[in-house]
């Protein structure tokens, strides 16, 4: 089996238009995957038809190498998910919904309710009704219930939402553990970029529905990216200099702004040297060594400029 998961121009339309286009997906087995993109860019969507919650409006889905249909129950029984915000029953206890879990997977593995409420450090709140739990808590219960039920694949987005510093730490340990121990194959999304760099082995960036890039992480690091970062007083007029005169196009004016370039041919002191031929003050410049946010910065940077804003 090549692939755990694998789309081939994946397509959903919705109100009109296409919020995923053409995404061909390619999730090895025993591998973390690591689904980036901006808010709203189709990441939830594409994980709601991986889970048979949403179907293609074209295209297909395999998963363990078989097409994934409607009637694709026995598939689903070897996974675990979290789309979204996992729903519980609000009056039932935290044991309780783990054990109605296991009752309509038909999982009877006797001590895995407990096994998983004590790796989610969820055993001392195991009898409280879930609507006393916290945001995190319930984050914390829904990953119990994910892999509850020993699954092949894990499919959760953003499970570190409400989660603090520690629980967050706790999860990328568990999920490590899963992945390396047990063989178990995760894709997990994220808009913390740096969770996702510390576990990954792959990542996929999408933009605006369409799949930019799939990249392993050993190749982001063996590139050892490197950007000029400029500081500058007139924000506005350094990047007009940079696209009109330079001919740049690729760069990114960061929140703080300053601007990063990514064009691997400019030359520090060729620009620096435009700049100051238009009276651009520059504060600070220098050459950066890329992580994978500045990656991901370069790549986006590089979609909004062919298909407009996020």
């Amino acid at each position: 089996m090549p692939y755990v998961i694998q789309t081939d121009h994946l397509t959903k339309s919705a109100g009109g238009r296409k919020i995923v286009k053409d995404v061909n997906l390619h999730v090895k087995k025993g591998e973390i995957y690591g689904f980036l993109g901006p808010n709203g860019a189709g990441k939830t969507t594409v994980m709601k038809m991986l889970t048979n919650l949403w179907k293609p409006t074209e295209g297909s889905i395999a998963l363990f190498g078989e097409s994934l249909t409607p009637k694709s129950y026995e598939m689903l029984k070897r996974m675990g998910s979290i789309i979204e915000f996992p729903c519980f029953y609000e009056s039932m206890t935290g044991r309780e919904n783990l054990r109605l879990h296991c009752e309509y997977m038909g999982y009877h593995n006797p001590g895995s309710v407990e096994n998983a409420l004590e790796m989610l450090d969820l055993s001392e709140h195991a009898d409280k009704a879930v609507k006393k739990y916290s945001l995190g808590m319930k984050e914390r219960l829904g990953i119990a219930r994910a892999v509850l039920c020993k699954p092949e694949l894990l499919i959760l987005d953003e499970p570190t939402n409400g989660l603090d510093p520690a629980g967050m730490k706790q999860v990328r340990s568990l999920l490590k553990n899963l992945c390396r121990e047990y063989g178990i194959t995760v894709m997990i999304s994220s808009h913390i970029l740096s969770e996702i760099e510390s576990i990954a082995d792959t990542v996929g960036i999408i933009c605006q529905g369409r799949m930019l890039e799939e990249i392993g992480m050993e190749a982001v690091e063996e590139m050892n990216l490197a950007y000029i970062e400029l500081t500058v007083l007139d924000v506005k007029k350094a990047a007009f200099v940079l696209s009109e005169k330079c001919k740049i196009r690729n760069f990114k004016v960061m929140e703080n702004g300053n601007i990063r370039v990514y064009d691997r041919t400019a030359a520090v002191q060729e620009l620096a040297k435009a700049l100051a031929a238009d009276n651009v003050e520059i504060t600070a410049v220098g050459r950066k060594t890329e992580t994978l946010e500045d990656y991901f910065l370069k790549i986006t940077a590089e979609a909004e400029r062919s298909c407009g804003n996020w």
